[in-house]
This record gives C-alpha cells, sequence and structure tokens, in this order.
C-alpha cells in the first residue's frame, strides 16, 4: 500500500514547532553577561587569586569571567567554564584558542552535573546565575555539585545584583539579597566570610568551604 504523504500545511507546522522547540534550548539569561555592569578590579581584588590555581566558573555563558580568571591564574593554573548553553560554549572555546588561554577548560553541562572529579576546585565562582537557579528549581543540585568539586577549605565566590529595581538585571522579586544567597548556601557545607559592593547594581558575597563538609 502506498504510503500517504503529509501535506505541506502539516509538515510546515511541525517544522515550526521543531524549531520553537529548539529555540527553548537557551537557557534563562544566556547571552547576558554582569560583567560590564560591575567593577572588575574590586571583584578581582577581593578574590585574589593566587597564580597556579584551580578555578571553577559555573554558569559561565560567554566567558567574561572566565577568560579573566584565566589571564590571571597564568598557565599553571587551570579554569572550568562550565554551562549549558552550546552556542555560549562555543563562542568561549573560540574566544579562548584566540586569546591563547590553554589553561580555560570550557565545557557544555548542567550545573547539576558538572564534570569535575570531587574535591578538585580551589574556587567555586557563580555571576549572577544563582537566582536564575532558584527560579528554575535547580539551585539544590548545582550547590550540591559545588560542595562537591570545591577541596574542603576553598572558596566559593557569588556575584548577585542588589535587591533593587531594574533594569538592568532581573526582576526585583526574583534578586536574591546577601541573607537569602547565605541561607541557600550555608545548608551545603560553606561559611560566609564578606560581602563586598561591587558598585550600583552588583555585590560579591565569598564564602569558605568548611574542613568537614562532604
Amino acid at each position: 500500500m502506498a504510503r500517504r504523504a503529509v501535506p505541506w500545511p502539516k509538515r510546515k507546522e511541525c517544522k515550526i514547532k521543531k524549531m520553537a522547540h529548539l529555540a527553548t534550548d537557551k537557557p534563562p539569561g544566556a547571552g547576558k553577561s554582569s560583567y560590564d555592569l560591575i567593577d572588575p578590579a574590586t571583584l578581582w581584588a577581593e578574590l585574589a587569586l593566587p597564580p597556579g590555581i584551580t578555578f571553577l566558573d559555573l554558569g559561565c555563558g560567554q566567558g567574561n569571567y572566565a577568560l579573566a580568571a584565566a589571564a590571571r591564574l597564568g598557565p599553571a593554573g587551570l579554569v572550568y567554564a562550565v554551562d549549558l548553553w552550546e552556542a555560549g560554549i562555543a563562542v568561549l572555546r573560540d574566544r579562548a584558542a584566540r586569546e591563547g588561554r590553554a589553561n580555560l577548560q570550557a565545557l557544555v553541562a548542567p550545573a547539576g552535573q558538572v564534570p569535575i572529579a570531587d574535591h578538585r576546585v580551589d574556587v567555586g565562582f557563580m555571576a549572577t546565575v544563582l537566582h536564575d537557579l532558584v527560579e528554575g528549581g535547580t539551585a539544590p543540585g548545582a550547590l550540591a555539585e559545588l560542595a562537591r568539586v570545591i577541596k574542603p577549605g576553598g572558596r566559593l565566590a557569588i556575584v548577585e545584583f542588589e535587591k533593587i529595581d531594574g533594569p538592568p538585571g532581573p526582576p526585583r522579586h526574583i534578586r536574591l539579597d546577601a541573607d537569602e544567597v547565605e541561607a541557600l548556601v550555608a545548608p551545603y557545607g560553606f561559611r560566609r566570610q564578606k560581602i563586598v559592593n561591587l558598585g550600583t547594581y552588583n555585590y560579591l558575597i565569598t564564602f569558605t568551604k568548611l574542613l568537614m563538609s562532604a
């Protein structure tokens, strides 16, 4: 029996639906970077990254922070840049190659499945990512992974938007103030160090991973 052809309008509708589905693969906040909103000199001075350490930028996007970290760590250091957004990682890999950042590994993975062995990271970092993870219900998995990969005694640094009206940045109701960030992070074995203002729109909050944390 001859196979019945799908009418053209039906084929077109299927194609449109497929394209719409692909468009949703871009994670919330992808393509946006807060690097141009902060005072980078203050950020890197506060982090004071020693040469040769291992740094993880989780939810790195196109990698503005990751590239800056790689430049500071030097060839003996290592930057893992992890994001679910494949197009952003492709851009980052191209930028890293052009800049000769052989110490940067850009990886496609969800925040809850970081492809790094246990206790390999000296400094874990998330820049204006945590509020999106909370909104999407994936923050617990991401924080558990950070607790797994960061060495005991290592650090976690989080950049978030001040809880004020935007723009720039996300709506006020999904922003996280420092106390909210601490309440999310502390159960995973991190103790707050300090809070630093990074300009009009953003702040940095840092934590130490407890020595007995999992």
